[in-house]
């Protein structure tokens, strides 16, 4: 500090004499002009001397200025540094993302900050499109802030080089203001699989092709254009809003793009189903069964395929050539599975005979599945597209953030009754979505939703030994068991779901004039959502083994509408009460919601 000291001295010693050798210079010069006017005759003459004399006057004046404001400057540098000598706080004018932090320690303006970064993290971010709304928040992404980086930015400036540059940024903060940002660090994937969620079921989403073997034939679905949400685009928003960390309730409006699906690639489709036949066999030594594959092929060539599907049509069969080997898993016996390893069951309305029916076919199509060690099970693969043709009704489903009447409503519930079964199993989930609102068959983030064209449910044998699935619908059960051959080491198995918060509904009104005035009937109920976690418990030996986080959803909620009449009526006395009856039946009946995805 002494040093600095000396320096600014000399500097103001250096400008002192820079002015008074200034001034002498002047001086001199206007004794040179005095003697010049006394020689000069014309009296225009010495008015021109004159003004030059106060030109010259007038040229000493910025020198001067400029001498003050060093010597201001300099003065103030050292008032400066003599202020923030033992000056332990951040200060004034500075702060973090918007967030005042001036003449705070470091240790307080880190608190200050983390309080608001938790509360930020903690608050939903709505994402909504037409009808559709869900949300995400800080933690469903593991979103973190570096505080403490910041802060010391902010600590340290005015603070850091020699005193002239440290007083230059103190005036500069002080006239100009600073603004620090903080770094956001984020779990990509977990971002990308929310935004991929929604994209899937926003109203009016892009199907893709696909395809599925039925029988001797493969079926080919044509995809149809829609929407696709602008995944960078979204991200960036969603980000964005992260960072305004004192803004609340934030509602962002889904960007999307209308989209064509992919082209059909009937070569990829033709290399994904061909097998070579293989018979079945079990080997000892360890005992590993090894199940028969039947050969698959086209039965036609690629150029004939390609042909086909240069017709304008919805759907498109090409014929399979199925080649069956000698010996089947099935010829084997009992010995290639002779082990219970899971079990799930789940009910369901047995009145409900179109919901009933689909459950059933969906069951059937999956019962006998033999998955090998390695394999992955694909839900909409198995159980083929959701038809009239294939034998599906119209039943209750969730599209479109509301109860509709769909081919194949239900099926989800044969899908989330083996997604629990293969949690017990101990099994590797690789594909699983929760439905857009909660079911009443499974606990909460124990279900899995599917559609065809679109989301899956899939899992992958991680066991040493082959996989038969045996599945049924009937009598108001729907049931999944697993059966193989038990490892050397089995653990138990314990799922355990909760709900961390509730999401309240809302109530709509719709006018109705075919409805007597004051007259309401419910014509969807409403229910609550929630935000929910899954836990996959392993214990052995009645001790805990490990505890591993399944998933965390969140179930949007049921809007309730209520239809309000808007008729004028006139009735008379006698009726009154019989009409009165008469609606209180009807607000029952409407009620009542038919079917669940």
């Amino acid at each position: 500090m002494d040093e600095e000291k000396k320096d600014i001295e000399k500097l103001v010693e250096d400008a002192k004499k820079a002015v008074e050798q200034e001034l002498n210079q002047n001086e001199e010069q206007e004794k040179q002009v005095e003697k010049n006017d006394s020689k000069i005759a014309s009296t225009e003459e010495k008015n021109e001397y004159k003004t030059v004399k106060i030109k010259k006057k007038k040229s000493i004046i910025p020198i001067i200025v400029i001498t003050v404001l060093i010597c201001a400057i300099l003065f103030l540098s050292v008032i400066f540094a003599l202020i923030n000598i033992n000056n332990d706080k951040i200060l004034s004018g500075i702060s973090i993302m918007g967030i005042d932090v001036s003449k705070l320690t470091t240790q307080e303006a880190t608190d200050k900050l983390n309080e608001l970064i938790q509360s930020k993290c903690e608050d939903d971010i709505t994402l909504k499109y037409d009808d559709y709304e869900t949300s995400i928040n800080g933690k469903q992404i593991n979103a973190k802030f570096d505080v403490d980086k910041a802060v010391n930015e902010a600590y340290n400036i005015g603070k850091g080089g020699n005193i002239l540059v440290n007083n230059y940024n103190i005036l500069i903060t002080q006239i100009l203001k600073k603004d620090i940002s903080m770094d956001l660090y984020y779990d990509e994937g977990l971002l990308n699989t929310a935004v991929e969620d929604a994209s899937s079921k926003i109203p009016g989403a892009v199907q893709q092709s696909s395809y599925y073997v039925e029988d001797d034939n493969v079926i080919i679905v044509k995809g149809k254009s829609g929407v696709k949400i602008q995944d960078d685009t979204m991200k960036q928003e969603i980000v964005s809003a992260m960072k305004k960390i004192e803004e609340k309730n934030i509602i962002i409006t889904i960007p999307v793009e209308t989209v064509e699906p992919d082209a059909i690639d009937v070569e990829k489709i033709r290399n994904e189903i061909y097998k070579k036949p293989q018979d079945a066999y079990v080997s000892t030594n360890p005992t590993t069964v090894h199940t028969h594959v039947n050969g698959v092929d086209f039965g036609i060539s690629i150029d004939e395929a390609k042909k086909l599907l240069e017709e304008d049509k919805e759907e498109y069969k090409i014929p399979l050539k199925i080649t069956v080997p000698k010996v089947k898993v099935e010829n084997l016996g009992e010995k290639a599975f002779p082990d219970l390893l899971a079990t799930y069951t789940t009910r369901y309305d047995p009145t409900n005979k179109n919901r009933s029916n689909n459950l059933t076919i969906a069951a059937n199509k999956i019962n006998g599945t033999i998955l090998m060690p390695g394999e992955t099970f694909s839900y909409n693969k198995v159980v083929g597209a959701r038809t009239i043709e294939a034998g599906y009704k119209e039943a209750g489903a969730y599209a479109g953030g509301k109860v509709v009447q769909d081919v194949g409503g239900g099926i989800c519930q044969i899908s989330s009754t083996i997604y629990n079964t293969a949690l017990l199993a101990n099994l590797e989930i690789v594909d699983r979505s929760n439905h857009q609102f909660l079911t009443s068959y499974v606990p909460v983030s124990r279900d899995a939703t599917v559609s065809w064209g679109g989301l899956d449910f899939k899992f992958k044998n991680t066991r040493t030994y082959p996989i038969k699935i045996v599945a049924s619908a009937k009598n108001g059960l729907a049931k999944v068991s697993f059966y193989g051959i038990k490892e050397e080491t089995e653990y138990e198995v314990v799922i355990q779901s909760k709900t961390v918060s509730y999401i309240p509904y809302t109530v709509k009104y719709i006018e109705d004039s075919s409805l007597a005035k004051g007259k309401e009937v419910v014509s969807q109920s409403g229910y609550n959502g929630c935000k929910s976690e899954a836990y996959r418990v392993l214990k052995l030996n009645g001790k805990v083994v490990s505890k591993t986080l399944l998933s965390r959803d969140t179930y949007d909620p049921m809007q309730r509408i209520i239809r309000r009449g808007t008729k004028k009526t006139i009735t008379k006395k006698n009726d009154t009460k019989k009409d009165e009856s008469a609606n209180k039946v009807k607000n029952i009946q409407s009620n009542v919601v038919d079917g669940e995805n």
